[in-house]
């Protein structure tokens, strides 16, 4: 709930930044992309051996499951941060995300994470001339319980 309201107190400082003649970049929260940082470390150190194309197995509630999910739910929160942030603002991050190659890093975790065939296995009826079911085609609930 708070990460909308957050790009308003840098709006208030964005005057300053385009004074200078190079290009500007400026941080979302810092202990946010702290808390990313390590968990970039923590995710290359899991999918060294992967290579892209390669998808890797996590077994749901292992280390490396509880250390995935955290690093997509610190997505989650950057990305719900840069939705509410001015176009402007925008700007800004995303030359910080480019310097820090925080996305490139992302998408080459995404692609060795991406199962090879997405399909839902959730509760389902069985209908049998319905399509099959992807993660791709049904909402997920992350609600944590």
């Amino acid at each position: 709930r708070l990460m909308p309201e957050l790009p308003a107190f840098d709006d208030e400082d964005l005057k300053s930044y385009g004074d200078e003649e190079e290009e500007s970049a400026l941080s979302p929260p810092a202990a946010l992309m702290s808390v990313l940082a390590t968990q970039e470390l923590l995710l290359e150190n899991i999918l060294e051996c992967i290579p892209v194309g390669e998808f890797a197995v996590i077994q749901p509630l292992s280390d490396e499951f509880c250390l995935v999910l955290g690093y997509l739910l610190t997505w989650k929160l950057t990305l719900t941060f840069f939705k509410a942030a001015s176009s402007q603002l925008r700007v800004l991050y995303s030359q910080y995300l480019r310097r820090t190659k925080s996305l490139n890093k992302l998408l080459y975790h995404l692609f060795r994470l991406m199962p090879e065939n997405p399909v839902f296995s959730g509760p389902t009826s069985e209908v049998p001339n319905k399509d099959t079911k992807t993660f791709f085609t049904e909402e997920l609930n992350l609600d944590v319980k």
